[in-house]
């Protein structure tokens, strides 16, 4: 009897800590996070119910302040299947007025797990011809568009301004 008291006590705890409120942490003045864990274990809500309320939060907070908010990042861990492994959801996300032109572009960008570097030896030969060697230019053309496309991907996630992003466009087109 007193084990069961135990574990039904231990149970009652998991469910009141799991059903606290996470906290958001500023990451910058308008970046923030919100990470929690499903302390429920298999009698959790599960990592989707998690997912909707850390999300819900964000929004709730967002709104609080008469804004909206725009997720960046999130990564999730699912139930493991040892002691202490809970499901865990981490949000971030950043809060603009309802009129800035970042909240017309809401998505996730995506972060690879693993980065696979490969490195030769020797350096390989090049079959196609150097944009020096091209007698049209065309490399050149497709150098040009492949750093354009870099720049605008840069300037999408943040790490460029929209001023820095034009200086640097400018550069590569007198070249």
């Amino acid at each position: 009897m007193k084990r069961f008291l135990a574990v039904l006590w231990l149970l009652l705890f998991s469910a009141l800590a799991s059903a606290r409120q996470p906290e958001v942490v500023q990451l910058s003045p308008d970046t923030y996070m919100i990470s929690k864990a499903d302390h429920g274990g298999i009698f959790g809500s599960g990592l989707p119910k998690l997912k909707a309320t850390v999300i819900k939060q964000a929004n709730d907070f967002a709104a609080q302040q008469g804004k909206i908010a725009i997720p960046l990042a999130s990564s999730e861990r699912p139930l493991g299947h040892g002691p202490g492994q809970w499901a865990t959801f981490e949000y971030q996300f950043r809060v603009v007025d309802k009129n800035d032109p970042e909240a017309r572009r809401t998505s996730l960008v995506p972060t690879p797990n693993a980065v696979i570097k490969v490195e030769s030896p020797t350096p390989q030969p090049s079959a196609t011809p150097t944009s020096a060697e091209s007698p049209k230019g065309g490399d050149r053309v497709d150098d040009l568009y492949s750093k354009l496309i870099k720049l605008d991907d840069l300037r999408k996630r943040g790490l460029l301004t929209n001023a820095e992003f034009e200086a640097e466009k400018r550069k590569l087109l007198e070249k």
